[in-house]
């Protein structure tokens, strides 16, 4: 897949539910790097705004992916500790809802650190098994590693979140690393709908 143009839509604070065009949604904890993802995955620095304090996406950013192909949905980022108990149940019931109602929704991108599994990224893996929702876990910041030790630590994610290695696809926003394998998967993604 080639992704030659990306608009941003529209922000919603609550009570999003799906638009009517098929959509793929990233999620992952709040400094996993998601805006950079999306950046990279789009060939556009500006699309999504990255901030330097995790925890600041508290809405559902909505993204045209060429021309209405299909659209790609930014979730907030979740497991932010500052965080206050009152933001973060207002996060869990805005994604619940999400999750619960978008009808359109064909494929969860989960994003984990490569270096920093952590609890929460398998809690949301559990969730998106229980609901039956289809999801594909990207490793991010690999630039941060050696390549050395890039088998090993994919071995780490895949023991943590109990997934085998070749479901995990190992990615960098900085040198694009495993963005061909990334869009790959969109295709397939995209291409399997249609078909079902």
């Amino acid at each position: 897949m080639v992704i030659k143009k990306a608009e941003f839509i529209k922000s919603y604070s609550f009570g999003y539910s799906g638009g009517d065009k098929r959509e793929i949604c990233v999620v992952g904890r709040s400094n996993v790097g998601k805006s950079s993802f999306i950046n990279a995955l789009c060939n556009n620095k500006k699309l999504a705004k990255a901030s330097s304090t995790p925890g600041r996406t508290r809405l559902i950013n909505v993204f045209s992916i060429n021309d209405g192909e299909f659209n790609l949905v930014d979730l907030p980022g979740y497991g932010y500790a500052q965080a206050s108990k009152s933001d973060k149940e207002s996060w869990d019931e805005l994604m619940g809802h999400y999750f619960e109602n978008a009808n359109t929704l064909v494929q969860v991108i989960v994003l984990t650190d490569i270096r920093n599994t952590s609890q929460k990224d398998k809690e949301m893996l559990n969730y998106l098994y229980y609901y039956q929702i289809p999801f594909t876990v990207v490793a991010t910041k690999c630039d941060k590693i050696t390549k050395s030790a890039l088998y090993g630590e994919i071995g780490k994610v895949s023991s943590h979140l109990m997934l085998g290695r070749d479901n995990i696809i190992p990615f960098s926003a900085v040198t694009r690393f495993g963005l061909d394998k990334v869009l790959d998967r969109f295709d397939q993604i995209l291409h399997n709908d249609q078909e079902q």
